[in-house]
């Protein structure tokens, strides 16, 4: 695939790099109702049960998009010492159902609230289970038939999920911070910063995205490379390039690649790996020099600026320091990277050609 993109071509407005703008606003809306009474008083309920219960574990479940956002609130739960498991909505059905009990919190998770699983699951569980929802719709099954649910304030959303990704994201991050008692000024200062830093990056997409296909050149395969809650961020971006660009691309946490997939690196191979400041920083790091060392390339997301000065190493800054929230911001260059690559091969970019925006079959 040739991508000689010059500024400004990457910049045609079309329902899906709409959504992509949308995001800024989209978080500040979702931020400004968990900062006044009605957002408030559902956090405040679901802690005033998560105590009352006295749960052993919580199980975070959901599919697609909302599955990876399963995997990044399981993460900031586990960091607090809060037991808590991510199990695919359908997996859970059919395999691992006797993890549901009583002692169990299970949050089910859902953009539209409609899925085809989620509200499968919803019709099965015993009236003894304890069950909340995260959605984007108010008025879907999911937010009418669980106790508990809290809202995303997205809005609508046609293609490719972007805005709801990040603003559900952002929504488990702040229950966990609730529960754990974190949840304050020092958070919402970062989340704004999140939303202020979003903004700045979107204002350069006519420079960046050029600058990204210059130095990645024609890719027929991606490889998309996280750890912790960044693998939320994997598995969206693998997603999108195959829903949205209709690519093949694979996503894999950061330890696995050296289990076998790591074979696959030679001249021509291109990777994207984010690398955020925290527990695994240096093994990042020093993924991206391994990768670059065998000749493949490596877009290099981050918000520690890296000692490296590899040629087949390309690093794009996020200035968010907070390892949760990084995971959200990091997203936005690979949405503008799908964009850009669905337009070149003459698609409508997010649009849906074999399924929908809500899956309702299994």
């Amino acid at each position: 695939m040739e991508l000689g993109i010059k500024n400004g071509e990457s910049d045609k407005m079309n329902k899906f790099l709409s959504e992509i703008l949308e995001q800024p606003k989209s978080l500040e809306l979702t931020l400004d109702y968990y900062c006044n009474t009605d957002g408030e008083s559902r956090l405040k309920r679901i802690k005033e049960l998560f105590h009352k219960e006295n749960f052993q574990r919580v199980i975070f479940t959901g599919m697609g998009s909302s599955f990876f956002t399963s995997y990044a609130a399981s993460c900031i739960f586990n960091s607090f010492g809060i037991p808590s498991f991510v199990v695919n909505t359908s997996e859970l059905l059919y395999y691992h159902f006797s993890l549901v009990n009583e002692k169990t919190l299970l949050v089910c998770i859902s953009q539209s609230g409609e899925s085809y699983e989620v509200v499968k699951l919803l019709k099965q569980l015993p009236s003894n289970i304890h069950c909340i929802g995260i959605t984007n719709q108010e008025k879907s099954t999911l937010a009418i038939n669980t106790k508990f649910s809290l809202l995303s304030k997205a809005g609508l959303e046609e293609m490719t999920s972007t805005k709801t990704f990040i603003s559900l994201n952002m929504i488990v991050y702040i229950l966990g911070w609730y529960l754990a008692g974190k949840w304050g000024k020092d958070k919402i200062s970062q989340i704004k910063k999140v939303i202020s830093g979003t903004s700045a990056l979107l204002e350069t997409r006519e420079s960046l995205v050029p600058d990204i296909f210059n130095f990645i050149g024609d890719i027929d395969f991606l490889q998309f490379i996280g750890r912790g809650p960044s693998y939320s961020t994997v598995c969206q971006s693998e997603l999108m390039f195959k829903e949205a660009a209709k690519l093949p691309s694979s996503g894999s946490l950061g330890g696995e690649f050296r289990h076998g997939p790591i074979e696959m690196v030679k001249p021509g191979f291109v990777s994207v790996l984010f690398a955020a400041d925290g527990n695994t920083y240096d093994q990042s790091i020093k993924m991206a020099t391994d990768i670059a060392g065998y000749d493949g390339k490596v877009l290099l997301i981050t918000n520690k600026k890296p000692d490296i000065s590899e040629k087949n190493v390309k690093v794009i800054f996020i200035d968010q320091p907070d390892e949760y929230l990084y995971s959200i911001q990091s997203i936005i260059p690979v949405q503008l990277m799908v964009n850009q690559l669905a337009l070149t091969e003459g698609l409508e970019p997010g649009n849906f050609v074999h399924g929908g925006k809500v899956t309702v079959s299994e």
